[in-house]
């Protein structure tokens, strides 16, 4: 084992004490901490053009990302290995009156210790074997361990057969423009120093999967991620005539009463199973208050996939919808009916149908009935929507399925079933794949030698559990199932860009091989040194030697 612990503190707590909250001046700045240690490095003041600061791309804020390639002397490989991982944080407000301590690790721990702080919290703080702060595990450890080892190799080329090439990204918090926006500069890097890219592997955090968990994770491929959204149109009326409409929450209820943690919707793979969809938001669009019942509403679900493409998720999710509607329906006129005899009043019955349309099925009705000319105006509609630049993606795209359906709905309840957000695609490593199987191979010698190393068993599964950058240097989905995600995203071309054939044409297989701790994004955050520190940067290494090829003995 090679000491790394010493260096990896060391580059982790540099990094920790330079804010960088995503959509800060402070994420801009920590892409120039990261270039100066990186320009320090005796290997890039030799070799310049090797290393890059580069500003993303249609990005409303000033922030680069940064990349150097470590060019291996054991052998002429065009073989290459990209070490990535975000440098960006999330916000620290759940710091409370330690806020201004959120960023300094060591004056952080001295205050914990005198204060009375959560049991599990202070049995970890007292071990000795751990240090807080923000961004401390998701995920500035992680870039620390990538530049020890860019650093270990810049000074020992000798010793890769191949080459290392370091992406730190910005922007992994929020719509991940870093890495999209990379993705261009890691193929120029490609072009001009005739690299091969064989894999990545990601330095996220990694966590306790449950209660008491005793063991250490390494990952093969992520988990996806889909923001499916429910556009739900009413009947308005005055309260004091609360029968006479038909109320959007009604379905949006029983929407969230079929989906929420419910386990059906559970995606199971290689015997993983993703957490059920869980509502992130749900809300009527009325502007303010009255006495009138809201005439629409909408709802959306976080839904993580292993197998199920967004084509597969829109048709489980639309019968879905159909019978949460049918549902509220039914019960809307049996409320309806039991009010009518407590009352006296005569029950009238209007039929209202369970309509459920996805956004592309009722936008190509439009087009069909319309023409050329109501497509024009959709366009308008959505550059126009541009201007306000307080809009995010997802109040964008659920305001275009708005305006869709004033432009061809009518005044009878619906359900327009869209995509709010951004897709972040599941990677599947496939055994039948001769590159995948080279990495998972890799990846399982590269633990059984290091375990021995390691107090705690090292689990190898197949699906990073989180939301990562992973997720835009592969993709697992066909053309056709990706496409029916760009038919049924508002704000996709427009709003929202996603270079997908950059993505196709990197396609490298990804794990992650990160850091270990526990409360990422919570104001507990903490890493575990030993495991972290030493033994993540040794496994990486051992990674890479059965990857690329032999790796000659340190001296």
């Amino acid at each position: 084992m090679i000491a790394f612990q010493e260096r990896v503190l060391e580059l982790t707590k540099k990094l920790v004490q330079h804010p960088s909250i995503v959509g800060t001046i402070g994420e801009r700045d920590m892409a120039y901490l990261i270039h100066e240690i990186l320009n320090d490095f005796s290997y890039f003041q030799e070799h310049p053009h090797l290393l890059k600061l580069v500003p993303t791309r249609q990005d409303e804020c000033e922030r680069y990302n940064v990349l150097a390639l470590v060019k291996g002397t054991a052998s002429q490989s065009t073989e290459t290995v990209i070490l990535m991982g975000h440098m960006d944080t999330v916000d620290v407000d759940d710091y409370g009156r330690w806020k201004h301590l959120a960023f300094s690790p060591d004056e952080l721990m001295k205050i914990w210790k005198k204060n009375d702080i959560p049991k599990l919290v202070a049995q970890d703080i007292e071990s000795g074997d751990y240090v807080g702060g923000r961004g401390v595990l998701d995920m500035k450890s992680g870039v620390a361990i990538n530049l020890a080892l860019i650093e270990y190799f810049s000074q020992n080329p000798e010793q890769l057969h191949g080459n290392l090439l370091f992406v730190s990204e910005c922007d992994e918090e929020d719509n991940s423009k870093g890495i999209l926006s990379a993705l261009n500069d890691i193929q120029r890097f490609a072009d001009d120093e005739n690299l091969k890219y064989i894999a990545a592997i990601n330095s996220d955090y990694t966590s306790p999967r449950y209660d008491q968990d005793p063991n250490r994770y390494v990952y093969l491929g992520t988990v996806g991620k889909l923001l499916p959204t429910f556009y739900v149109v009413g009947k308005e009326t005055h309260v004091g005539q609360a029968f006479e409409g038909f109320d959007p929450n009604l379905v949006i209820s029983e929407l969230t009463a079929r989906l929420n943690y419910n386990t059906d919707f559970c995606d199971e793979m290689f015997g993983e199973v993703t957490l059920p969809p869980v509502s992130l938001k749900q809300s009527d669009l009325k502007k303010k208050y009255d006495v009138q019942t809201p005439k629409s509403a909408f709802v959306y679900y976080n839904f993580f996939v292993h197998s199920w493409s967004p084509k597969k998720v829109l048709e489980r999710l639309k019968e879905a919808a159909t019978g949460a509607f049918e549902l509220a329906i039914t019960k809307y006129h049996t409320q309806y009916r039991q009010f009518c005899e407590l009352s006296g009043h005569a029950y009238i019955h209007e039929e209202i149908k369970p309509r459920v349309y996805t956004y592309d099925e009722f936008y190509q009705q439009c087009l069909e009935r319309f023409g050329v000319e109501f497509e024009q105006k959709m366009l308008l509609y959505a550059m126009n929507l541009l201007n306000d630049q307080h809009l995010d993606i997802r109040d964008y795209s659920i305001k275009m399925a708005e305006e869709l359906w004033k432009e061809g709905g009518d005044a009878e309840p619906v359900i327009i079933l869209l995509y709010a957000s951004i897709y972040i695609p599941r990677v599947v490593l496939d055994e039948t794949d001769h590159r995948d199987q080279r990495l998972i191979d890799a990846v399982n010698q590269g633990v059984s030698e290091i375990e021995p190393h390691c107090e705690h068993p090292i689990h190898v599964r197949k699906f990073f559990p989180y939301i990562s950058d992973m997720s835009f240097v592969a993709i697992s989905d066909d053309e056709d199932e990706v496409q029916a995600f760009e038919r049924n995203m508002p704000a996709w071309g427009v709003k929202h860009q996603i270079n997908m054939d950059a993505i196709r044409q990197l396609d490298v297989p990804v794990i992650n091989i990160g850091p270990y701790g526990k409360d990422a994004h919570k104001q507990w955050e903490r890493v575990e040194l030993h495991y972290s520190m030493e033994v993540v940067p040794n496994l990486t290494l051992n990674v890479l030697k059965h990857l690329l090829g032999r790796l000659k003995p340190s001296s």
